[in-house]
């Protein structure tokens, strides 16, 4: 059995976090500052409040009758108490012969081209620590990007129109950023057990790290180009947030409406279908809160059995990063043109530059992890490098046909001038020959 280490990596990130930004949002009611009083406190509390349905709704505690472990999710100790019954299950697992045993069926990742089926037995506490470590990646997600997201954006924020970085909201940053990278690297993990469910899975030190500085780099960039570009536009930053966040909030909805699919009934027996309907809503708002800082490792899709696309679709991965990428240099490029004072002793043309390559980066371990690192690899039926391959191939195609068609075009313009100068030539020379005959008869 494995040692629940994500649980517990996720119950620190959440306690540390949710306990520095009180005693920052504190330090700000002292320092007479009301506004980014109440925002970093609701930066901080609306996670919590999640987090703790999270569980709950997960574990089923609502229709199995536990009115103490209902209390304490309400006293916000849920997690807590989540951590210390999974490491009670931990250390008590393989002492009492369990009784309930089920024997369940893997397919090994294909090594040349040759893959065998294991079979292992898990009794009933391997089962329960894995509906927490289930559990607890997921609750990461929902602190991570409608918690720590706004939380991070808001207090650099707060640093570049102060012109200070205190040591209160440093820490504060740095816990937040490592949640959002710990979230997105349990989104991406969350979505190769979901893909390959059918495989014995085990995902190397090399492909934790490469996902670590991958998703590193992209959420600082997006999170500095957001600050940068509302420091300077402060209205025009929420036209671009809106526009970010329906898009992809709306994005499942219209591939739903357009597979004609049934609705689905199958998220949980006692709901209703307004109560179906509450958490297709809330699934997609979180997917909108994962594609406005990075991209989302777990698509989601309605029409699906499980709600989530099985299926490695490149183009669209591609799509993204590249829509992305022009997005981030437009915003820098109006922050650089409507740039304050506050930026005077900065030298924005080397930011400009390193936050531009620090997207390319991110795009490269990216590459690099689903090109060498990925578990299954072996199961692509095409790689990430050869779908780019395939896109600059159909843009090249694309331009080249545009300039044929332009030559064309020209040669079309220059075609009947052509013909009118052949046909006044010919004329000319016509006339002239009429000339000569007339003045040879005249003299004849």
């Amino acid at each position: 059995m494995k040692f629940p280490g994500s649980v517990l990596v996720s119950l620190f990130l959440f306690l540390s976090e949710t306990t520095a930004a009180l005693c920052l949002s504190a330090a700000y009611r002292a320092a007479g500052d009301p506004m980014w009083h109440w925002l970093t406190l609701l930066c901080a509390l609306l996670p919590c409040v999640l987090v703790q349905l999270s569980l709950v709704f997960i574990h089923r505690d609502v229709t199995r009758d536990r009115p103490l472990v209902l209390l304490l999710h309400l006293l916000q100790l849920g997690p807590l108490v989540r951590c210390v019954e999974a490491f009670y299950i931990y250390h008590h697992a393989g002492r009492i012969e369990d009784p309930y045993v089920s024997i369940t069926k893997k397919w090994q990742v294909p090594k040349d081209g040759y893959s065998e089926e294991i079979e292992k037995e898990v009794g009933q506490a391997e089962r329960k620590l894995r509906t927490h470590r289930s559990a607890f990646s997921r609750a990461s997600v929902i602190q991570a990007f409608l918690g720590s997201a706004p939380q991070l954006t808001l207090q650099l924020y707060i640093c570049i129109m102060r012109q200070e970085i205190t040591a209160a909201r440093s820490i504060v940053m740095l816990l937040s950023l490592l949640s959002i990278v710990y979230g997105a690297l349990r989104c991406n993990i969350l979505a190769i057990k979901i893909k390959y469910d059918d495989y014995d899975i085990s995902v190397k030190p090399a492909a934790y790290l490469c996902i670590f500085l991958w998703r590193s780099f992209e959420i600082a960039t997006r999170v500095t180009v957001l600050v940068l570009f509302s420091s300077v536009l402060r209205i025009w930053i929420f036209p671009v947030a809106m526009a970010n966040f329906f898009g992809f909030y709306f994005f499942p909805w219209i591939l739903f409406w357009r597979s004609k699919s049934p609705f689905p009934e199958n998220i949980e027996k006692e709901f209703s279908r307004v109560g179906t309907t509450i958490v297709l809503c809330l699934l997609t708002f979180l997917y909108a809160g994962i594609n406005m800082f990075c991209w989302s490792a777990v698509q989601v899709e309605l029409s699906a059995p499980d709600l989530i696309s099985k299926s490695q679709n490149w183009y669209r991965m591609t799509l993204y990063y590249t829509l992305r990428f022009v997005e981030n240099a437009f915003l820098l490029m109006m922050w650089y043109l409507y740039k304050t004072d506050i930026y005077m002793y900065v030298c924005t043309p080397l930011l400009f530059l390193r936050l531009l390559l620090s997207y390319c980066m991110a795009i490269f371990f990216m590459l690099v992890f689903y090109q060498f690192c990925h578990p299954c690899k072996r199961l692509f039926s095409s790689s990430i490098t050869e779908t780019l391959l395939s896109c600059f191939k159909f843009l090249f195609f694309m331009r080249k046909t545009r300039k044929s068609a332009v030559l064309r075009d020209e040669a079309a313009v220059k075609t009947p001038e052509n013909t009118d100068e052949a046909q006044s030539s010919s004329k000319t020379t016509d006339s002239q020959k009429g000339n000569l005959h007339q003045s040879a008869s005249s003299n004849a």
